[in-house]
């Protein structure tokens, strides 16, 4: 554990605990590792590390980034199937980085973090298993697409037959020669469409706003290009830049402005795809009412053509209930299914929810995250001093690589942790008038985004507001160089 300040103001080792073993935590473990930082606990509440990518094991599973760019800059992968590659892959990827780098040393697995409590100077940690452990600097790297979203539909517990949801995937479930109802359309429920059209007997998904979708096809890499990245580490990095440049001022940078030219080229992209469509009846209920790109872009090279099949029906009445034999809806039918699949999304406003945090004076975080969370520069909490969020509220996670994110986060919380580590303070958070200022300004810019032009999606909050970086990348980058340390108050 941690010594106390020696008498010269400089403390002994710092004591770090990561919550989550996932993409981010990951990320942390290693880094601090390499910055001197050897007194550190991962705690990972499942058996395994990967996050997401452990979790969502759905048929068709991929990542909508491109493979080289959704990789820690410091560990290429030049053997990437494919240019966005396979679940399973990335998982295989993150696990193989973990073994490389020696984190899994620092991992208490099937350990679960319940209660972080600030008092005395350092965070009181508590797990479901009744664990106790103090730490001085709390990463938390809990993720976003991690509590799954169950739609509140009358009768769902009715249904006779298997039903799970994507990221909860019953592989024993055999889907060969059934009727396989999917409730959603967003990207999980697309790629499982995809992938399972021609295997089940019948496929109904069940629509309730139509999707834009961006014809981007996912080519492989064939043995000779794997061969030239693994000979040439250089190439791989080239390779990611270039994707890197091209992601950032043809994507993440348009969105943030909803009259850029890039962005009303995506709408004529997403638009001759759609036209592609031969049943004018059937394009017509697939085309959305809001501009492309307001709620997230489905990535995919097919799923019109998927969705034309014979067997499979794309309904657009509202769901009324759910009954043993299927799914009931709004114009009397009933739609008889043997599996039903929930594609319905995650509750992204969770993020450290549902533990309980207890700030400076026992101040609740869920208390202050009501009705919203938000957080200064989507990593810290006024009141919350040592306890830094890797892809916390508000960040850019709708427009960009979020493994380059949390690069450039923890990049940033670095430099603050120097400041206890120097024995410069003790304590390090951000001041309430620099979050509520930071906040008042991210709301105001949100509004020029492209997510407010007439859409409801997971970006926004209660209030319509895009809950979500809505500047651009380089000015993320500019941001994460160098914290203002004005904005902070620092705690001798």
């Amino acid at each position: 554990m941690t010594s106390d300040a020696s008498g010269d103001g400089r403390r002994g080792p710092l004591r770090f605990v990561i919550v989550g073993g996932g993409m981010a935590g990951i990320l942390a473990a290693i880094k601090l590792h390499e910055a001197g930082f050897t007194d550190l606990t991962v705690y990972e509440k499942a058996d395994r590390l990967g996050g997401t990518w452990r979790e969502n094991t759905y048929p068709g599973i991929s990542c909508d980034v491109p493979s080289h760019l959704y990789s820690y800059s410091f560990a290429p992968n030049p053997d990437w199937s494919h240019v966005f590659s396979p679940g399973p892959e990335i998982l295989s990827y993150l696990e193989t980085v973990a073994r490389r780098f020696g984190v899994e040393k620092y991992v208490q697995y099937s350990t679960e973090v319940t209660r972080l409590e600030f008092g005395h100077g350092r965070w009181h940690v508590t797990t479901a298993d009744g664990r106790r452990d103090l730490a001085d600097v709390v990463i938390a790297a809990t993720g976003v697409l991690h509590h799954p979203s169950i739609p509140a539909i009358e009768g769902l517990d009715s249904f006779a037959g298997p039903t799970f949801h994507t990221a909860r995937w019953d592989h024993s479930v055999a889907l060969q020669g059934t009727r396989l109802g999917m409730i959603g359309n967003g990207s999980s429920a697309v790629q499982v469409t995809c992938a399972v059209v021609d295997t089940v007997a019948e496929y109904t998904l069940f629509q309730r706003t139509a999707q834009w979708v961006l014809p981007v096809g996912n080519p492989a890499f064939d043995e000779l290009q794997q061969a030239e990245f693994r000979a040439d580490p250089g190439a791989v990095a080239r390779t990611r830049a270039e994707l890197a440049t091209l992601f950032e001022e043809g994507f993440a940078n348009a969105v943030v402005d909803a009259d850029s030219p890039q962005v009303k080229m995506l709408q004529q992209l997403c638009e001759a795809n759609l036209g592609k469509v031969a049943d004018p009846e059937l394009r017509q209920r697939l085309r959305p009412d809001y501009r492309a790109a307001c709620k997230r872009l489905i990535v995919s090279p097919n799923f019109y053509e998927s969705i034309e099949r014979p067997n499979v029906r794309l309904v657009t009445d509202p769901i009324v209930r759910v009954e043993p034999a299927g799914v009931r809806t709004a114009d009397g039918t009933l739609h008889e299914l043997d599996v039903l699949v929930l594609g319905t999304g995650f509750r992204v406003d969770r993020f450290l929810r549902p533990i309980q945090v207890l700030g400076r004076g026992g101040v609740s975080l869920e208390e202050l995250w009501t009705p919203r969370p938000w957080a200064y520069a989507a990593i810290s909490v006024p009141g919350f001093p040592n306890l830094f969020m890797l892809n916390g509220p508000n960040g850019p996670v709708g427009n960009f690589s979020l493994i380059d994110v949390a690069e450039l986060q923890f990049a940033y919380i670095m430099q603050l942790v120097e400041h206890i580590s120097d024995g410069r303070c003790r304590e390090i958070a951000p001041s309430t008038e620099a979050a509520v200022r930071f906040e008042e300004q991210r709301t105001e810019a949100a509004g020029k985004t492209v997510w407010v032009t007439g859409c409801r999606s997971w970006y926004l909050d209660d209030r319509g507001v895009p809950a979500v970086w809505p500047w651009t990348f380089t000015r993320f980058r500019e941001v994460m160089a160098r914290p203002a340390l004005e904005d902070y108050e620092l705690v001798g």
